[in-house]
């Protein structure tokens, strides 16, 4: 198995596209998996759209789904911050995807993403894990 990390400043930004950190790892390295992961309880990662409004459809589906108020047991933080804790139910911390010849075999309009609320913690590791099949 191959892998590596990518470090992200993600500031306040809920979307950041990784498509191109991961082609860029996949290169060269043939047919197998490469597994994304977010070793964060407070995020997760997500095939997209990127460009159309997707962004902002994510954005208020999440806040309608998890507003950002204090209904939340889990209080430390920022007002809203339990919501950060409970997104990666939705929206997962890892995502598999099939390399062929060495690129990421995503659909024509599929972007990989980091889907992050938490404005408390803008540094972001994403580990990256190549096996060959």
């Amino acid at each position: 198995m191959q892998t590596t990390e990518l470090h992200l400043e993600t500031g306040r930004r809920l979307v950041t596209d990784l498509s191109d950190a991961v082609a860029s790892f996949c290169k060269d390295l043939g047919d197998g998996l490469v597994n994304v992961f977010a070793p964060h309880a407070t995020a997760g990662l997500a095939l997209i759209e990127l460009g159309s409004g997707s962004e902002t459809d994510l954005d208020e589906l999440l806040t309608r789904l998890l507003p950002a108020d204090d209904r939340y047991r889990h209080r430390h933080g920022s007002p809203g911050h339990g919501r950060d804790h409970v997104l990666p139910a939705l929206v997962p911390p890892s995502l598999t995807i099939p390399v062929v010849g060495g690129r990421p075999a995503l659909g024509t309009w599929q972007s990989i993403v980091l889907v992050d609320t938490n404005a408390d913690n803008p540094t972001r590791t994403v580990r990256l894990s190549f096996v060959a099949g």
